[in-house]
């Protein structure tokens, strides 16, 4: 089959396509022909050669697919081959094929394209388990959603609205800034002219927020528990920023704040069972309903995922960058 392999130093020009080997499904997974895969920043972090993936995944990038069933393990149950699946997976999506575990695969809505199926699950997904399942936002809370034009941003602000919270973002250009209105933020930060800080305490009169989502680190962390009410919530699930900082401990100890952190992909298979049983008793009727909606920035070819990487890299989309195969 054909696939994107990564070659020599790193950059985005190692992506090449090459033949290889197609994957072989074990008892309980499913075989699947990609027809479309999404990009994430974990994949750029594992193409310079971090973050690799956990034990017995592929070593080819993309972690999540849409496709059609062409084979499965004996102990699989509930799928035929020709099914129309998408899910989360813990490497090989930039691929012809790929295997997924069962009980992590779910069925693609009749109205659904492969591409718009490819862009639910890793942001969704994260969004979900860091907003909700650790977060605990309620109906009535606030919440700050940094790089609101990202993926997993527009997942958030989605599902965050939709359970009746105040949503704030930063983003980067006004365009940003008002697609993520259009999705239910109610103001937007560009960080890029204000100090996030001060325009949380004027747009909040002073109170802050109960939840902050940050995908920077370290120079974000201290502004982050400054700006949270007490009894707040930090969640933090990427460190485009950097990982090392130091912070005053009185404030997280005075406010009784909780720093909570987050990844998804070197957790167990029971634990993405659970987190993919979360999302779609909760989110997927509203998405199939059309009520919330994956966000689609641009459709690459697979074998231009090379400049699917640099687009993502100079920061340019809005919502998900696809891959099709």
């Amino acid at each position: 089959m054909k696939a994107i392999v990564r070659d020599r130093d790193g950059g985005p020009g190692v992506l090449q396509l090459s033949e290889v080997a197609p994957p072989q499904p074990t008892q309980t997974q499913l075989l699947v022909d990609v027809k479309a895969t999404a990009l994430n920043r974990a994949d750029l972090i594992q193409r310079r050669g971090g973050y690799p993936p956990p034990p017995g995944e592929s070593e080819i990038l993309g972690l999540e697919i849409a496709g059609t069933v062409a084979g499965m393990g004996e102990a699989v149950t509930g799928f035929n081959e020709g099914d129309r699946v998408f899910g989360l997976v813990g490497g090989g999506g930039y691929a012809e094929q790929a295997v997924i575990d069962y009980r992590m695969a779910m069925c693609v809505p009749d109205e659904w394209s492969f591409e718009e199926a490819a862009a639910v699950p890793e942001v969704f997904f994260t969004a979900n388990e860091n907003i909700f399942t650790l977060g605990q936002l309620t109906d009535g809370e606030s919440i700050l959603i940094h790089a609101g034009g990202s993926g997993v941003g527009t997942a958030g602000i989605q599902i965050a609205h939709h359970a009746g919270a105040r949503v704030f973002v930063t983003a980067g250009t006004p365009n940003k800034i008002d697609n993520c209105k259009a999705l239910g933020a109610i103001a937007g930060i560009n960080y890029k002219q204000s100090d996030f800080v001060a325009e949380i305490e004027r747009l909040t009169d002073g109170d802050g927020v109960d939840v902050v989502l940050d995908f920077i680190g370290a120079p974000y962390l201290a502004r982050n528990l400054q700006i949270l009410k007490t009894k707040g919530r930090l969640l933090q699930v990427g460190l485009m920023g950097g990982a090392v900082t130091e912070i005053d401990l009185g404030v997280v100890m005075r406010k009784r704040l909780q720093v909570i952190g987050s990844v998804m992909r070197p957790q167990s298979l029971d634990e993405k069972i659970a987190i993919t049983q979360r999302f779609a008793q909760r989110w997927l009727p509203a998405l199939k309903a059309g009520t919330l909606r994956s966000v689609i920035d641009s459709v690459y070819p697979l074998a231009q995922a090379r400049e699917a990487h640099e687009y993502m890299e100079a920061n340019r989309n809005f919502g998900k960058i696809i891959l099709k195969i």
